[in-house]
């Protein structure tokens, strides 16, 4: 049965007589008895995708040069269709808690919610405030949208990211978001594979491939079996047998392995310390950036739930393009839309308190007031710590949260003078003591494509050590790593393939750090503060620190206001009276 792809961006300049296609598991057209390609039907894709649909055949015709009478052309790579995952448990669930702000009675009288923080927290309390018919005003301190996934542009009109970031098949919240906005086709499926580098073999890597023709968990047991380079077959059994208390024992078992780290709970379950060296130090430092002797156990048994349990869980998707743009600007648009607002440079100086200890509104750099009906702080947990007002520093919803900490961690854009051969349309594990995932966005993303030069995008983890070090030295070490992934193409001392420009990007406090004890500090989004609300991946919800749990927090915050909204309309009347007598 033929697989069909999506071909994001097509290159009208050729080189030589050929044409090729980038994607090493696809092929443009289908063969004839004669061993020619035919051409087959080019049709464009939905909304404002760059591509077209083509039927592939066979992996092995990539390499072979097209006929003449086929117009020449570059293909940049080959996406994998969108999964089905509007069938899922988890997506039903979500698009049930998306349905419910539509839906619901439109208040008599819409609340003025004002909210700090333009990150994914705070667009997603927003837009579903907006859903439910209330007018938010989304406040943002610096100029671009996006918090975590923040991006600029440089002079030569690249784009730099925050993180290197992934969307999962198992992000139910985040792909009804995309649906909900339209905008599916933004979303650049990848094969459903993990790949890792071997750093005992510098340049070759160790595939986990997940058949598509078997159900969960089957197709994730299977690619663990056949891959034999990492895990031997020993360790396969005692990891296994190792697991089987966290997929009987359900949600409330990985709850309750908070407290133990991811190297000490292996060690207890018997699972040998060759497993947690080979997989899950990777595994640790692409979901939280600090190595699994400091990482909640819990933190990867929600990881692997979700991708043992969901077919597509594991399937990995990249933005087509800038997450301000292509993510952020669809969401200010539909809050827009609806009456919301959103403001950028609009820095929060303090919190300003009523006598009872409420919030009264927030006082901006520039001296001016916003007040609101309601207010909720979507900032990072470290910057709300900052202008947190001592009046309720004692209380414990606010005492917890000292224990979250933002962990560092550093993005790193390398842009090389030729174009890298050893490399994948698809995220990598680099499995290197500096390095955490990397790709070649040249290749994976239809925005930054370049036919003749790589854009590598590389996390740089665990970054306590080199936050304060200067750009330079984290270059040089990072070629260093490199050169142990690409020892054909990449030396430290740049004899091989020379470094054009680069970009590191820095962020002293990222994601709270998901370390053993975090779990009970994480407070829920409705403060004991009358009127206040919190939203950001730290707070209580399922998928801790990612841009799912970001989103998650931001539906569960907004639904969290609806439900108050009979008690906040009572404080805005009761306000306006006091306020008409006086």
């Amino acid at each position: 049965m033929p697989q069909i792809g999506l071909v994001s961006a097509v290159n009208l300049r050729v080189q030589g007589n050929s044409a090729y296609l980038w994607s090493s598991r696809s092929s443009l057209g289908t063969e004839s008895q004669d061993g020619r390609l035919q051409r087959n039907l080019l049709c464009f894709g939905s909304s404002d995708s760059m591509g077209h649909k083509f039927r592939i055949r066979t992996p092995s015709a990539m390499t072979r040069r097209l006929t003449k009478d086929f117009n020449p052309l570059k293909v940049v790579c080959i996406d994998y269709p969108r999964p089905e995952l509007d069938n899922t448990v988890n997506y039903l669930e979500a698009a049930l808690s998306s349905s419910s702000f539509r839906t619901s009675s439109r208040p008599t009288k819409p609340l003025e919610i004002v909210i700090a923080g333009a990150g994914l927290g705070g667009l997603s309390t927003a837009k579903y405030l907006a859903d439910a018919g209330h007018k938010p005003i989304l406040l943002e301190a610096r100029d671009v949208l996006g918090g975590k996934v923040a991006a600029w542009k440089d002079d030569d009109g690249d784009w730099y990211e925050t993180g290197l970031h992934i969307f999962f098949g198992a992000y139910p919240n985040m792909q009804n978001l995309f649906g909900e906005l339209g905008i599916n086709d933004r979303l650049q499926w990848k094969e459903h594979s993990m790949i890792f580098a071997m750093p005992n073999k510098p340049g070759e890597f160790s595939r986990f491939d997940f058949p598509e023709a078997l159900p969960a968990p089957l197709n994730g047991i299977l690619a663990i079996l056949k891959n034999n380079e990492m895990l031997t077959w020993p360790e396969k059994i005692k990891f296994a047998i190792g697991l089987l208390p966290a997929m009987l024992g359900g949600q409330s078992y990985v709850e309750a392995q908070d407290g133990l780290s991811v190297k000490d709970w292996m060690r207890k379950q018997g699972v040998p310390d060759r497993v947690t060296d080979e997989v899950f130090i990777a595994m640790s430092k692409a979901l939280n950036f600090i190595n699994p002797d400091e990482l909640s156990m819990q933190c990867i048994l929600i990881a692997l739930n979700r991708f043992l349990q969901e077919k597509h869980g594991s399937k990995m998707a990249f933005l087509d393009g800038n997450p301000p743009e292509r993510l952020c600007m669809p969401i200010v648009e539909h809050i827009e839309s609806k009456g919301g607002q959103v403001r950028l440079n609009s820095r929060i100086k303090k919190i300003e308190l009523n006598e009872d200890g409420s919030v009264k509104c927030f006082i901006l750099n520039n001296g001016s007031t916003i007040k609101g009906d309601a207010f909720v702080f979507a900032t990072p947990v470290d910057i709300f710590k900052l202008l947190l007002p001592e009046d309720w520093k004692e209380i414990p919803y606010f005492q917890k949260l000292e224990k979250l900490v933002g962990v560092p961690v550093i993005n790193v854009h390398i842009w090389f003078d030729r174009k890298l051969k050893n490399t994948s349309d698809n995220l990598l594990f680099s499995r290197s003591p500096l390095l955490s995932v990397y790709a070649d966005m040249s290749v994976t993303c239809k925005e930054y494509y370049n036919p003749n030069q790589s854009m590598l995008e590389l996390v740089f983890a665990p970054a306590e050590e080199w936050i304060n070090r200067s750009d330079s030295e984290i270059i040089d070490a990072t070629m260093k790593e490199l050169a142990k992934l690409f020892p054909d193409e990449i030396s430290a001392d740049q004899s091989k393939a020379k470094i054009l420009k680069y970009h590191v990007v820095k962020t002293p406090r990222s994601v709270y750090k998901t370390v053993p004890g975090c779990e009970p500090c994480r407070p829920l989004q409705r403060s004991p503060i009358e009127g206040f609300y919190l939203a950001g991946d730290y707070t209580k919800q399922k998928y801790l620190a990612s841009m799912e749990g970001a989103v998650l927090s931001g539906k569960l915050c907004a639904q969290a206001i609806v439900q108050d909204y009979e008690l906040l309309l009572g404080r805005s009347q009761k306000k306006l009276a006091e306020a008409s007598v006086v």
